[in-house]
């Protein structure tokens, strides 16, 4: 009886052996044959602008290097929403890639109802690059740093204005993110879009912004806007001299708009790691690095675990920013 029983036991270890290695062979097959066919890249965002432009890199880079057709997409709506809801609801067969950026993780935390979850419903490709923010003043503004931002702020609560690119936009969390480390209080002024919110700046009809630091810069160089800080923890290399928020007194500020790609959730891991490879060494390129940086961007190349970590962490963040400022969009 024993015997038999210790028999059972090594047939049915054998059989799960045998699905296993069988299961490695089909997927590194599947992984050896892919892709065979032309891919779809959903870029959520309308054609021209930071995310257009290196999800138009990243898929030219994949076709070159496996001469096969990639085909950009443009799916814009709802910031970039309704292309992450296409993302996440298509077939996870490796045919499907997507760009994916700092707002679709701040989405759940504003959203009464959202039709993807940016973590359980995708697979996390690599942090394509971030895209650091300035904060700037209108020169009249009699301050120079970040203290003396929050000096003036303190003293007249309720009365600094400053401008965003909507309700719920990165601009919008990082001024709030400020206000609530710093304990001031200032005014929301939301635009539609970020040419009209820096070009009343410059007018004087407001006092700060957050801006992409590639998109102010040139106001900037012009004496048109006054630089008081840049919104990650380290430097941004056009400007050296331009000290971190944190530096300038907010410790554990860091906060900043970024691109990504991602596939569908459950895409084979193999397949991932292959699109990884080969966009993680376009991203060790001079040559993409340079063009990024000419953009604003710092050209990245996370590693697929470490950006699903890096993703949940944002996830966190804004979403005690979102519950501090009490930002709730329909």
């Amino acid at each position: 009886m024993i015997e038999k029983n210790l028999m059972k036991i090594i047939i049915n270890l054998l059989r799960v052996a045998l699905v296993g290695l069988l299961t490695v062979a089909t997927s590194s097959a599947f992984a050896q044959a892919y892709p065979s066919k032309p891919i779809r890249f959903i870029i959520p965002f309308p054609p021209g602008g930071p995310t257009d432009l290196m999800g138009r890199t990243a898929g030219d880079r994949l076709a070159k290097a496996w001469n096969i057709q990639v085909v950009a997409d443009n799916r814009a709506g709802a910031g970039g929403n309704i292309g992450a809801e296409m993302c996440a609801k298509a077939p996870p067969d490796g045919y499907t890639i997507c760009m994916m950026t700092v707002a679709q993780v701040i989405s759940p935390s504003i959203y009464k109802k959202l039709a993807f979850d940016p973590i359980r419903d995708f697979s996390h490709v690599t942090l394509m690059a971030m895209l650091p923010s300035m904060l700037t003043t209108h020169p009249s503004l009699p301050v120079k740093t970040v203290k003396e931002v929050l000096v003036l702020a303190k003293s007249s609560p309720g009365q600094l204005t400053y401008a965003s690119t909507g309700n719920g936009t990165s601009p919008h969390m990082l001024m709030e993110m400020f206000s609530a480390m710093g304990g001031v209080k200032m005014v929301h002024v939301p635009y539609k879009g970020q040419a009209p919110a820096v070009v009343d700046q410059i007018a004087g009809q407001i006092q700060l912004a957050f801006n992409t630091a590639a998109t102010v810069l040139p106001h900037v160089e012009a004496g048109k806007l006054k630089p008081i800080a840049i919104s990650t923890r380290e430097r941004f290399p056009p400007m050296p001299s331009l000290p971190t928020v944190e530096e300038g007194g907010i410790k554990g500020f860091d906060g900043s708009s970024w691109q990504s790609v991602v596939m569908p959730a459950n895409t084979p891991r193999e397949i991932v790691a292959k699109v990884y490879q080969e966009l993680a060494t376009m991203l060790k390129s001079q040559e993409v690095r340079d063009r990024f940086l000419a953009q604003g961007a710092l050209a990245s190349g996370m590693a697929p675990e470490q950006f699903t970590a890096f993703a949940k962490l944002e996830m966190d963040k804004w979403a005690k920013v979102a519950k501090f400022a009490n930002i709730r969009l329909d």
